[in-house]
Order: structure tokens, then sequence, then C-alpha cells
């Protein structure tokens, strides 16, 4: 197994009000980089995760554990939400689906 695709972990701070304007700031996205083996989520575990099949969903698996708070994770320009965690002896198993 390669660990040769970068994967985003993306933590999303809301923006604040501005009571002068009116409006909220822009949201401030932070990334932190990991190297990942990213793969084709296969049948039987769409059908324990999901109940079904669902297009576009990828199962990502990163050496040791990833234990800083995130929001989703952005693979190329794509981004994805996590759906199911599993936490090996050594590694870290993520199924995720993708998001708008």
């Amino acid at each position: 197994m390669r660990y040769d695709t970068p994967v985003y972990f993306q933590r999303i701070t809301p923006g604040e009000y501005n009571p002068n304007t009116g409006n909220y700031a822009d949201d401030t996205v932070e990334e932190t980089p990991r190297y990942a083996s990213v793969m084709n989520t296969g049948e039987e575990t769409l059908r324990l995760v999901y109940d079904g099949p669902k297009q576009g969903s990828l199962t990502i698996q990163i050496q040791n554990h990833y234990e800083e708070p995130f929001d989703r994770i952005r693979v190329g320009n794509k981004l994805y939400a996590v759906d199911y965690s599993r936490k090996l002896r050594l590694k870290h198993t993520f199924v995720v689906s993708g998001v708008q």
C-alpha cells in the first residue's frame, strides 16, 4: 500500500460578526497536510456504512492516528465529509463522501 497522495485535514473557523457593517467576515480554513493511501470504497463497506451504494465515496488510510479536530478532508480540489472512522493499531482509516 502506497501512502503517496496528499490529503489535507481542514479546520474551519467561522468569521466574526462586524456590528458596524452588519456583515460576517469570511471563514478561515486551516489545513494540515498528510500523505495517505486513497482508494475507492469497496461494495461491502458501502453496504455497511451507507446501507447501499453511494457515488463518490473514498477510503483514506493514513499511517499513525490523526488526533487533531477537523471538519472535512480535501483530496485534490474536492472536499469530503467523514462518514466513518476507524483507528487501527498503527493506522487510521476514514470512509468519506463528497460534499458541495
